[in-house]
């Protein structure tokens, strides 16, 4: 079963939205700050080209750590699993996702896995081309592919916020250049990843993205395979195991699908071989994720027994 009625789902909204009161905007990076926390909007995007919306569905949202699985996706097509996974692990962490105390206990000094901020970093520094600017317009041409539409581009202001303000990002990024994880300028990184986590896109497009994966990497609508099965389904297992920052076991025994959340308040989920979903409730709990947005989750998987497990 799935939600194929809008009313249906603007109801999920007004009463997932009451949860928005308990939460924060993520005002550590002052732009991100200016966000209204009572919104709330999602979309569900199917594979035969139907998209159920409810909410502010038109609003941009920055996606933040939620490009950690697509930027994943592309290196691993780019470099193959066992040079990525050379610099990276595949457990999950019960630290905050900023944390570096794994890295200084962890013998060799690589980050846990991709979805925290460390391994993302180590995983954007994977990126091929000859500049900045070259690979970051390779990153965002495969997210323009996966949602269907050429005009996405960044927040400009989202993006100098955070390059000024990453100084935690920045101390991650030495740290990894001393045990040689990285061997690039650590400036020219963080422009790059900043520019990256300030990808902006709708509730609509992230659905779309997040039905890519649902589907292992296959784009009905073009008929294309945009992302090799075996890589979307990684991904997709990151998304269960680390998805949801430190607060991913909770969330996979409460909802129970393939979902990663970002401090804008996106959230994309994947319902395998069903439907993806994308979510935005800029108030945050204290582990980072949105409180209205898992609520709202939670009373989808809920009515239509989503779960994987």
């Amino acid at each position: 079963m799935a939600c194929r009625s809008k009313k249906e789902l603007k109801m999920f909204v007004e009463e997932a939205k009451k949860c928005a009161a308990f939460g924060k905007v993520a005002d550590y990076i002052p732009a991100l700050g200016k966000a209204n926390p009572n919104d709330l909007s999602i979309a569900i995007h199917y594979p035969d080209g139907e998209c159920v919306s409810a909410g502010d569905i038109d609003r941009k949202i920055t996606l933040q750590s939620i490009s950690k699985v697509i930027s994943l996706a592309l290196v691993l097509m780019e470099r193959g699993t066992d040079e990525v996974f050379g610099k990276v692990g595949m457990e999950p962490t019960g630290d905050p996702f900023n944390s570096i105390a794994k890295l200084e206990t962890m013998a060799p000094a690589k980050p846990l896995n991709p979805m925290i901020n460390a391994g993302a970093l180590v995983v954007t520094h994977l990126i091929q081309g000859s500049n900045v600017e070259d690979r970051f317009q390779r990153l965002l041409s495969f997210v323009k592919e996966l949602a269907n539409n050429p005009d996405v581009c960044i927040d400009e202001e989202v993006a100098k916020s955070e390059f000024d303000t990453s100084q935690l990002n920045r101390a991650l990024c030495y740290f990894l250049k001393q045990h040689r994880v990285i061997d690039e300028d650590v400036e020219e990184l963080m422009d790059l990843y900043t520019k990256q986590c300030a990808i902006e896109m709708n509730c609509l497009e992230l659905a779309r993205v997040g039905m890519i994966f649902a589907m292992n990497g296959w784009d009905p609508d073009s008929g294309k395979q945009l992302i090799p099965e075996h890589i979307a389904r990684l991904c997709k297992t990151f998304m269960v195991t680390c998805g949801m920052y430190n607060a991913s076991g909770e969330f996979a025994i409460k909802i129970g699908i393939p979902a990663k959340s970002g401090v804008s308040g996106g959230i994309m989920g994947a319902v395998p071989q069903k439907f993806g979903i994308g979510i935005f409730g800029p108030a945050l709990d204290e582990k980072g994720n949105s409180i209205a947005g898992i609520k709202l989750l939670e009373l989808l998987s809920e009515t239509y027994q989503l779960s994987m497990f």
